[in-house]
């Protein structure tokens, strides 16, 4: 049973549906061995450990009883702490919220366990996800499981960590900046940011939505079994004014599609990056594998009308107004202030972004959508030309867990916060893209390659990932 947490979710559905062996089986195999490995890479900070026996144990009769089960049933599942679940500890990372237990789940919870997946706990992210990296006042920091020390990405780096140390067969993380996809590259797992509004999110604090940028989706170890929890997470929801209508997309169909018919541009550096000498090389053979796999690809970089700083302060723009109006939400119905009274406990940063959003005006956040509707704009031009586009996801393998980030790549001076990730360009633009594990470095630390797609081609995403994995596999990869 020892093998059971590095078999796809994929698979454990069809053995444990086979009788080979039991969801309790599965689960207390994970239990097992996050109790020997977690505290390598501190991806978990709450385990609820009965209720997933519980759950365990209705999966294994519902499979006895010859029941029709859910496209998940029996598969253990991680969520961030982010993430409102009902009755179990939800804290943000926040020491202001370190004994907060939500009243109800939020929409993708509820989906998850519909299909049959058995929650096992939350794991860790930096303070409201404010960042590319994940540590936290409350918890610490969280690291990668192929070096322990080095940085898991944030801000879903305790999910990605969960599923790269076979602590969860797939977690859900979120996707503001690049959450999803740092995280992925950090860890060697998948990751997939969907287009907006492809998943609801219904926990809005400004009647709206949540952020102009973040989406809920999947971390996994195969390309398959993203296809298949994405496929759960799917679909519209009445409280959500902003999700997309059900189009019909066969999302774990599009895994065994081919990708001799896609033209594909390559972007190193998007034009405006630093990317370390050493990620270009492993992207580079990356994406031989994809021409050899039968794509089209040519080098091509968009064309931005604004320089990378000015995308950078459009897109921060957005980010800080929506964690100021999470905060003014907290401030009004719970008599919360993470600048105030909890000022002190709250990361230094996060109090930046807070007080920053506070102070945008309204001229200044327009100012920052013509940018943003400018970079949409040079995508979309990309995409009249290509069906995909691929980047490295960031612009060096995983650093020192104990530093903000790095204050230089390659001897260009960059912003240490988040000068080093191609992925919050495509949060601006609501486009597709998912990170795959391209290769490791000499150090043997995972690089991860970036596939956007499209608007609401996901299923392209998909397919064109799968492809890769089939023309260089990672499953064998993982640290045991």
């Amino acid at each position: 049973m020892t093998d059971l947490p590095f078999r796809s979710a994929s698979e454990q559905v069809a053995e444990m549906r086979a009788g080979e062996y039991s969801p309790v089986d599965l689960l207390e195999a994970h239990l097992d061995r996050i109790d020997t490995r977690n505290d390598r890479t501190n991806a978990f900070v709450t385990i609820v450990q009965e209720d997933a026996r519980a759950a365990a144990r209705e999966a294994e009769a519902a499979i006895e009883n010859d029941e029709q089960v859910g496209p998940l049933h029996g598969v253990p599942v991680a969520i961030k702490d982010l993430v409102p679940t009902a009755d179990v500890r939800t804290t943000f990372g926040s020491k202001a919220f370190a004994e907060f237990v939500p009243e109800e789940s939020a929409i993708l919870l509820e989906r998850l366990r519909e299909a049959g997946a058995i929650v096992i706990g939350k794991t860790n992210t930096p303070e409201f996800g404010h960042k590319g990296t994940t540590d936290n006042p409350l918890f610490g920091p969280t690291h990668t499981p192929y070096a322990p020390g080095r940085t898991a990405g944030g801000s879903s780096g305790g999910s990605a960590a969960a599923v790269a140390d076979g602590l969860a067969a797939l977690a859900q993380g979120s996707d503001g900046g690049g959450s999803l996809r740092i995280p992925a590259a950090c860890c060697g797992v998948v990751g997939l940011m969907p287009s907006f509004g492809r998943v609801p999110v219904e926990n809005r604090p400004d009647g709206i939505h949540h952020t102009p940028f973040s989406q809920n989706g999947p971390l996994a170890r195969t390309v398959e079994d993203a296809a298949r929890m994405l496929e759960v997470m799917a679909d519209p929801h009445p409280r959500d004014p902003l999700c997309l209508p059900d189009d019909g997309t066969d999302f774990p169909g599009a895994v065994d599609r081919g990708i001799e018919d896609l033209a594909i541009a390559y972007s190193d550096d998007l034009g405006v990056f630093t990317v370390r000498s050493d990620v270009r090389e492993i992207v580079d053979s990356a994406v031989d594998a994809l021409a050899g796999a039968g794509a089209d690809v040519a080098a091509s970089d968009p064309e931005f009308e604004h320089s990378r700083e000015a995308m950078l302060d459009a897109w921060r723009t957005g980010f800080r107004v929506g964690l100021a109006a999470t905060n003014a939400g907290f401030r009004r119905e719970m008599g919360i202030d993470l600048v105030g009274e909890y000022r002190v406990e709250t990361t230094p940063e996060l109090v930046e972004h807070i007080e920053a959003g506070e102070n945008t005006g309204a001229l200044g956040y327009k100012r920052a959508d013509t940018v943003r509707t400018a970079v949409f704009d040079a995508i979309q031009d990309t995409f009249a030309e290509y069906d995909l586009l691929v980047t490295p996801t960031i612009a060096l393998p995983p650093f020192d867990s104990a530093i903000l980030g790095p204050t230089e790549i390659e001897g260009e001076s960059i912003d240490p916060l988040y000068g080093w990730f191609l992925t919050w360009i495509f949060n601006m633009t609501g486009h597709p893209a998912a990170s795959v594990p391209a290769g490791k470095s000499e150090e043997g630390l995972p690089v991860g390659l970036q596939i956007v797609g499209p608007r609401f081609r996901e299923d392209r995403v998909l397919a064109a990932a799968a492809a890769f994995e089939r023309a260089q596999p990672w499953q064998d990869d993982y640290p045991r």
